[in-house]
């Protein structure tokens, strides 16, 4: 086939989309600027490198990571049978020897006759179909041509995310709906605190151990009109009660009294199955998370499908400018790939490549799209992304929680989360036997 595609990235995302590309019959322009040059997070010379923990999460399929490997796998992933085949003990979870995992790939990467190695530091888009997936540290002089592709105010640098909980998990009897002052809709999930128990959360929550901070991600900037809730705190007792926990505008339906404080939570997504702690931006460690956000009212046994996050990721927003197979609306020659997507995880990543080179190949070939069902998880990803209607975009991983629920009511979530799965995979399969 005459029709080349250039692949910007040597990553996990990046690798799917050479693979892919290539089995697909394109000539494909790998451009990857190790080893000239390396990011702060990068160290070695191989493909796929794995920057932070050697896991891909759980294998069982009954999880949102086993679930999304099996999909993958259906979809003619590279990278899964790749981690299969180097992997390391790890219990439950698969997790990979890294420098074997990286050398297997890009051997084969290297070996594949229809994919061409171009070394060296991109500057300019290239002409034609291009896969973008420079992953979350791009260049600051590809970023800056990213910025002008997409528009600044599209464009972030720092992930500053708030938790998210799944609504099931929301303890209805101590919460209460209302937006402040009685704008609009009942918007939001209001968590009251008495005096007492904002006391006892506002200890804990200064007390609390946070992440450390990469070299890299400690030029301050990060903190730039996005605070931590911890640091916040930490200015004075009130600091959070006149901020993000303030109160005014709001009544408890039970009490007829304003509550002493306040956490709000937003909708994060159309079904209304997400919401997100509003201002609760944190760099606090998961474990911590988990333990002072479990003395909000309401949130006493909430299920965290995304922890709040601070940390250097360039990511675009995506349901401004991407439609389901992870193109550019304004022009579908261009699709992105990885984390610059708002995905979160190595396999997610990987996922997210995969998709758009099959979305990006199949319009080459003059197919029509492959759209995957929301009942699966690379469908509920893609549709994630692509959704307008989440107003204020976050980065997800794979989560049982953007799924649609299942018609019966199965009160164990093993078992829930096991026909959840099974559901996903005879519906994958049903796509692919149609097209």
């Amino acid at each position: 086939m005459d029709t080349s595609v250039a692949v910007i990235g040597a990553g996990f995302a990046g690798c799917e989309a050479a693979w892919a590309l290539a089995n697909m019959g394109f000539r494909v322009n790998l451009h990857e600027m190790k080893p000239h040059r390396y990011s702060p997070a990068h160290h070695y010379p191989g493909y796929a490198e794995l920057v932070c923990s050697n896991s891909f999460k759980a294998s069982r399929l009954e999880s949102a990571a086993g679930l999304l490997k099996a999909e993958m796998k259906l979809l003619g992933s590279l990278l899964v049978p790749c981690a299969e085949r180097t992997s390391i003990p790890a219990g439950g979870a698969l997790a990979v020897d890294r420098n074997h995992f990286s050398d297997m790939v890009t051997d084969i990467i290297r070996s594949h006759p229809n994919i061409t190695i171009i070394e060296g530091e991109v500057t300019q888009i290239p002409k034609g179909p291009v896969v973008i997936s420079t992953g979350p540290l791009t260049s600051q002089r590809f970023s800056e041509r990213i910025r002008e592709l997409c528009g600044g105010e599209h464009l972030n640098f720092y992930d500053a995310a708030a938790p998210i909980v799944t609504l099931e998990s929301i303890n209805q009897d101590k919460v209460f709906y209302a937006a402040r002052y009685g704008r609009g809709e009942d918007d939001y999930i209001n968590c009251p605190f008495s005096k007492e128990e904002y006391e006892r959360f506002y200890q804990a929550l200064i007390n609390a151990e946070t992440a450390p901070l990469h070299d890299f991600e400690k030029d301050g900037r990060v903190y730039e009109g996005c605070m931590p809730v911890e640091v916040m705190a930490r200015r004075g007792a009130d600091t959070l009660r006149y901020g993000p926990m303030r109160p005014v505008g709001l009544r408890d339906p039970r009490t007829g009294a304003r509550p002493w404080a306040v956490v709000q939570l937003r909708r994060e997504n159309a079904e209304g199955s997400l919401y997100n702690l509003v201002g609760f931006q944190t760099n606090l460690k998961f474990a911590e998370q988990k333990r002072v956000f479990a003395m909000i009212p309401g949130l006493e046994h909430a299920e965290f499908i995304r922890f709040g996050v601070m940390h250097r990721n360039t990511f675009i927003d995506s349901p401004r400018l991407l439609d389901a197979t992870f193109a550019l609306r304004s022009n579908t020659q261009i699709c992105f790939g990885g984390q610059i997507t708002g995905v979160e995880g190595y396999m997610e990543s990987a996922a997210s490549g995969l998709l758009a080179t099959i979305g990006l190949g199949r319009r080459l070939l003059r197919l029509p799209p492959l759209i995957l069902p929301n009942d699966t998880m690379t469908g509920a990803l893609s549709a994630y992304i692509s959704d307008q209607s989440v107003a204020h975009f976050q980065p997800m991983g794979s989560n049982m929680g953007i799924l649609p629920p299942l018609p019966e009511r199965i009160r164990d979530k093993q078992e829930r989360y096991l026909k959840i799965s099974q559901r996903s995979i005879t519906s994958l399969k049903q796509s692919l036997n149609n097209i």
